[in-house]
């Protein structure tokens, strides 16, 4: 694709970034296919190439981004199926971020969007106080159905009951139960430890039967993903660099073999740490390494030696691929890998490259369009007929919660119950 910047434009390294980006873009439209918004609304401005056509006259013109532009990139899930897609390695995700970064700081919203995403920012990357607005959801869930649509749609996802607290996710070693083969820190992400706990608690257990200390750092806390992809730069960042501090510090205490995250969402964030704060001269180094550090739970589990399953029949299970797992951090194997090697009887979704609609806090801010994928996904599943569905994302469990009447579980604790571990919920 031809650019035309000015060259006092691209002296802005993120402008600069963006132009090496798309120059790439061929217009093969190859993305179109695996697009879900465009699968859905048929509008070409609903593809990746179409915005990647708004995002580059929105950066030329160097004006402050439309009404319409900033609708289209609202509509994007950040699947990244359109990466998995692309003959031409279109960068696509850090197009976009830079494009909502731009979009945040110089374009007005509404008064009741700039409330709503303010209030998203600063309750969900807070456990304390994401816990309080779901006990207030709790009780307004009754009144749903007479709800406005945005606030409808956090009403209907607001779960009956919440679980208690759990102790294993403050700052700790849980230690191995055999001799120790790694050292792992555990990132317990903001909105899972409140949602459901029994997936760190189900993950500690399995990693220290096989031989890892499992270390919860001081001063972790949300990977900064939910702000980073909201435009919110300073929020992101702060988030970010007092993970890689509290992380760096555990490393150059008595060390760290990897970094482990069972929250996809998560772990994409956290890979690219390094690419992130790259032009940070006091965080790059210190980042990259807590970058290449980063393992999704499944990666980690396929470097460590699994004990025989201990399963006394055949568990029917729709392993559902997170966009984040698949697309975000090209992890696809690993997963169905260990589940039949765990004993599971392991079935591919249909459709399995599209999004369940969850993406975030997409199915809070585009309620209509994650419904639609909801919906598409949830019969897709149940033509499989399955006792079981795994997944390897909280939003995505959720999300498939609300839709199936089939149990939805981390795959992670599927794999502790095959192994010794506990029955998981639900089932």
């Amino acid at each position: 694709m031809r650019t035309d910047f000015q060259t006092d434009q691209l002296t802005n390294p993120a402008v600069a970034e963006a132009d090496g980006i798309l120059r790439k873009c061929v217009h093969c439209g190859f993305c179109t296919a695996t697009c879900p918004t465009y699968v859905l609304l048929g509008d070409e401005l609903d593809s990746p190439r179409g915005r990647v056509y708004l995002i580059k006259n929105m950066l030329e013109s160097g004006q402050a981004p439309d009404e319409r532009t900033v609708r289209h990139i609202d509509r994007c899930l950040s699947c990244l199926s359109c990466m998995t897609t692309c003959p031409s390695g279109v960068d696509y995700l850090h197009l976009l971020d830079g494009a909502r970064a731009r979009i945040e700081a110089q374009f007005q919203r509404p008064l009741a969007e700039r409330l709503l995403r303010a209030l998203l920012a600063k309750v969900l990357p807070r456990p304390v106080l994401f816990r309080l607005a779901l006990q207030g959801a709790r009780l307004a869930k009754p009144f749903a159905a007479i709800a406005p649509g945005r606030l409808r749609a956090m009403l209907t996802m607001a779960p009956g009951k919440l679980p208690a607290a759990s102790n294993l996710d403050r700052p700790q070693v849980h230690v191995a139960q055999v001799p120790r083969k790694m050292r792992v820190a555990m990132l317990t992400g903001c909105a899972q430890q409140v949602l459901d706990p029994d997936i760190n608690a189900a993950t500690i257990r399995l990693l220290t039967r096989l031989g890892c200390d499992v270390v919860i750092a001081k001063d972790v806390g949300c990977c900064g993903a939910l702000t980073h992809h909201m435009g919110r730069e300073s929020e992101a960042m702060a988030s970010i660099r007092g993970n890689v501090a509290a992380w760096t510090a555990e490393l150059e205490g008595e060390g760290l073999d990897a970094v482990v995250i069972n929250a996809s969402g998560c772990g994409t964030t956290v890979k690219d740490y390094g690419h992130i704060l790259a032009d940070d001269p006091n965080w790059a180094g210190p980042a990259k390494t807590i970058s290449d550090l980063a393992l999704d739970i499944t990666e980690l589990l396929q470097r460590l030696e699994m004990p025989a399953p201990r399963m006394a029949q055949p568990v029917k299970v729709a392993y559902h691929a997170a966009c984040s797992l698949q697309h975000g951090q090209k992890v696809v194997a690993a997963p169905k890998k260990l589940l039949e090697q765990a004993g599971f009887e392991v079935m591919a979704v249909p459709e399995g490259h599209l999004c369940c609609g969850s993406a975030g806090t997409y199915n809070l801010l585009q309620p209509e369009l994650a419904g639609k994928l909801l919906e598409r996904k949830a019969g897709n599943i149940n033509s499989l007929q399955p006792d079981v569905v795994a997944a390897g994302n909280i939003g995505c469990m959720v999300q498939l919660g609300s839709g199936l009447d089939v149990p939805v579980v981390h795959t992670v604790e599927l794999l502790d119950w095959a192994t010794g571990g506990p029955k998981p919920t639900g089932l």
